[in-house]
Parts: structure tokens; sequence; C-alpha cells
């Protein structure tokens, strides 16, 4: 069964877990871990990526995450690879790091912001790494002691989500210490990372409340939401699928880039596919990378192999293309 897209759009909430293969750990010590948080600390502020909430356990990670100017796809392609190259190299191993893609869960933020903040900052003690609230406090690798203004950052959203408990800030920690209490004994919560019934549901508790006649919600494993949030983020991804249908009907393809961003920046067709260094050739290809990734769908692997550069670095093209592109008077096609 082939996979389904990814689902992201600026300001989109994410759940993010990725587990390493076969569930062995991808944190072995306090090295890993440190690299980890530190190479996470740079791509967030680059990026404009708001993050609420994280834990990193032995065998995987939780991270909740807020698209900025960049896709959240991007800045975790870029996270995991650097990251799984320093691991294999520190580890002395070679192959795949992390168990297939990692899940990434389109969330409904005035619901599930606070739960799902909850629910990532508990994991250490649902998995032992600690075995107390008063533990949970000092523990280094999860957000929860930034909170309670245990250690200071300059990347996680402190600030933002104490002020959904008090304005005053010792009220909101107390307040945030309470709630997170409170949900030590709800469990695993399946339904904040299981089916998209499930989510759309409001819980298993719910679903079991409500006979079969009225289980017509819409659902999708990608978001967690009520139904009719499910249906306006699967709406608004079916415009941009039509959107790029519409492309390829024009004959909008990537040949068809090549020429158009070539003949807007004066330069030949072949500067826009080799490696060149001169800065409007840069921001020529930036341009055309980021039109043929974010507009016509292609994945950066497919676009690197048609403009002879790495994959990463088309990702970085893309970050400065998406710029480029609001400030070029030009359109792909007639509307």
């Amino acid at each position: 069964m082939p996979r389904q897209a990814r689902i992201d759009a600026p300001g989109a909430l994410h759940h993010i877990i990725c587990r390493g293969i076969e569930r062995r750990p991808i944190f072995k010590d306090d090295n890993d871990r440190s690299d980890f948080v530190g190479r996470l600390a740079t791509l967030l502020p680059e990026t404009a990526t708001r993050c609420y909430a994280w834990a990193l356990i032995p065998n995987h990670f939780h991270l909740l995450l807020k698209t900025g100017e960049v896709p959240i796809s991007t800045l975790m392609r870029r996270l995991l690879t650097g990251y799984a190259v320093s691991y294999n190299h520190h580890h002395r191993r070679h192959g795949h790091l992390f168990q297939n893609r990692y899940k990434s869960i389109l969330c409904q933020e005035d619901s599930y912001l606070l739960e799902l903040v909850r629910y990532i900052h508990l994991n250490p003690l649902r998995a032992r790494q600690v075995t107390s609230l008063e533990q949970l406090a000092s523990y280094p690798w999860c957000g929860h002691r930034y909170l309670l203004g245990k250690t200071r950052t300059g990347w996680q959203q402190t600030d933002e989500l104490l002020e959904l408990f008090s304005k005053k800030k010792a009220i909101a920690r107390r307040k945030y210490v309470e709630f997170v209490a409170e949900g030590i004994d709800q469990g695993k919560r399946p339904e904040l990372v299981g089916g998209g019934l499930i989510r759309s549901s409001g819980g298993w508790s719910q679903v079991k409340q409500q006979p079969k006649s009225m289980l017509q919600h819409k659902s999708d494993e990608r978001i967690l939401g009520d139904g009719d949030f499910v249906e306006s983020v699967l709406a608004q991804a079916d415009e941009l699928l039509d959107q790029r249908v519409h492309y390829q009907r024009q004959g909008i393809t990537f040949e068809y880039l090549v020429q158009l961003v070539a003949d807007y920046f004066a330069v030949e067709q072949s500067d826009l596919l080799s490696a060149s260094k001169q800065p409007v050739r840069v921001r020529a290809r930036s341009l055309l990378c980021y039109w043929a990734v974010q507009e016509l769908g292609m994945t950066a692997t497919a676009v690197a192999r048609q403009v002879g550069m790495t994959q990463p670095a088309v990702s970085r093209a893309v970050e400065r293309g998406r710029g480029i592109a609001g400030e070029v008077d030009i359109k792909l096609a007639e509307q």
C-alpha cells in the first residue's frame, strides 16, 4: 500500500514521533543526547519553527513543533540525517538508525496543544527514565524542566505556554505542574497517537459511547482533531493537489521551470543544472528548486538528481527560494 503524503502548512502544529530501527536505542549516552539537542537548538531558530514540548527516550523521541518558514519535513530531514551520521561515527556503526519514516501527526491546536505538552513531557516517567514528578522536574532531556524555569533556553516556547495558565509566571508554573500531575494516571493515551477515527471522535471512551450509526466522523491517520478539523485539513491538501494537477495539464514540467527561470534571470539553462556559485545563478537555482518541490510536488532527492546537487543542498536551496519567490514578478501558469 503506498504511503500517504505528509500534510503541512505554515503555522501547522505537529506531534512528531521517531523510533530507532527495530526499536533499538538511538541515544546511548549523554553525548548523543547533547548532540541531538544541539542540532535541534540550531535548526529551530534557523527555520522559525516553534517547539512547545520534547522528550528523549533511549529508543525514540517526541517533538511538538509548529511549522515556520520551511516545511517540517525539511527541518526533520536535516535533523535526522545530521544526527544519524554523527551517531554512526561516534559509535562506529553503519546502516540505518531510524525505523522507517518518522510519524508526523497534524494537530488541532485549540483542542490538543496542552494535552500533547502534558503527554510528551510525561514520557520519561512512563518510560521509567525517572520515577516521580519531582525527578522529572530535574530530568535534562525533556522540555518539562524548562517550563518550570529550572533552565532557560532560547528555542522552546515556554512563555507562550505558561500564559495559557496565568499571566503571572509563579502561578502559571504551579497550575502547569498540577495539570501535568493530573495526567499521570491517564496512561499511554492511544487517542493521541493512534487511529484517525479514535482521534477525531475524542478518544476510545467517546467512541464506545456512540452508536455505530453515528460513527461517521471524517478520520485520517495523519491528523489529530475533530471531524470538522480533519475535513478542513484534507480540503486544503486537496486544493494543493488540484493546483499541481492544474500545472500538469498546462504542461508545467520541471523542464518548463528551467526555461522560465533561466529566461527571467537571463542565465543559460545549463547554469541552473550545475553547481555554479555565481550569486545570480544561485538565486535562480534556489527559485527553481523551491518551485519544483513546492509547486510541482517533486522530492528534494529527485530535484537533486536534476540539478547536480546533494539532497541536503537542495533542501537549503528550497528555503532560500521561498523568500525569492515572494520577490519576483513572475507567474508559473495562467490562473
